[in-house]
């Protein structure tokens, strides 16, 4: 907490201070990835109004600098921690939050109908326009998830490296040794919390399968069906990983939800 004159400022009040100002950056433009263009908002607010955040609610934060498989780890996340429909406005923007640490994990939704709804309140042409989106999408996650899983056994790898070195070096001051392994806390948190959406989003997509053919049979609904299937048999190896088990290997310490530091 810090003090300003007469008055007291909790990290969670400058959080709350400055939510409108990042939803509207947000909300502006996006890059790669569905990813917020550079600005001051997503470069410079979000990132220090996060780890405030994050430190209050007593999770790990580190301010070592992102390796360049960090970096990757974190920008191939994006697209799943995010909801699979860019038409679920208010939820994108809580998972925009969450992803930058203002807010925690667990106020993203967990409504498996959220995708349906925002899947059919749009205008196409056919219902084989909205079963070819449900493919298209299970599809690309399954892409993105055997790129993130080879990313972060990268990044497993050298979390190993940093703890051994950790243990066996006699050069490493003592200030360094907390950051190094709130980095590896980091780490693995995001790899559990993107499973942990990968899941959700598997849910979300057979729960809006079977909607569409109950209001809308159509053929396509073999080739989502398959796509679906993939994205299921590529979601176990992702996420088999050999975590080192900072978090406890199933989640964070403390019943908190994984921790993630925007990169």
């Amino acid at each position: 907490m810090r003090r300003t004159g007469s008055h007291f400022f909790a990290p969670h009040t400058v959080a709350m201070a400055v939510l409108p100002c990042l939803l509207l950056a947000g909300c502006s433009t996006t890059g790669d990835l569905g990813r917020p263009r550079p600005n001051i908002f997503a470069d410079q607010i979000a990132p220090m109004v996060g780890d405030w955040s994050a430190r209050f609610r007593g999770e790990a934060s580190s301010w070592f600098h992102l390796t360049d498989d960090e970096e990757r780890l974190r920008d191939r996340a994006w697209r799943i921690v995010l909801p699979a429909h860019e038409r679920s406005d208010f939820d994108r923007e809580v998972s925009k939050l969450a992803h930058a640490r203002i807010l925690p994990v667990e106020a993203q939704s967990n409504d498996i109908a959220a995708y349906h709804r925002a899947l059919t309140s749009g205008s196409f042409a056919s219902q084989a326009s909205r079963y070819n989106r449900l493919s298209e999408d299970a599809n690309g996650d399954r892409l993105l998830l055997g790129q993130f899983r080879a990313n972060a056994l990268r990044v497993i790898n050298a979390d190993r490296a940093r703890l051994r070195t950790l243990d066996i070096s006699q050069q490493v001051p003592p200030e360094q040794r907390d950051p190094a392994t709130q980095r590896v806390a980091e780490n693995e948190g995001l790899m559990l919390w993107v499973c942990e959406r990968a899941r959700f989003r598997l849910k979300s997509y057979r729960f809006s399968l079977d909607n569409l053919m109950v209001e809308m049979p159509s053929r396509e609904a073999v080739r989502a069906e398959r796509a679906i299937m993939a994205l299921e048999s590529e979601l176990g190896p992702a996420c088999n990983l050999p975590l080192i088990g900072v978090l406890g290997g199933a989640g964070a310490p403390a019943g908190r939800g994984p921790v993630v530091y925007k990169g």
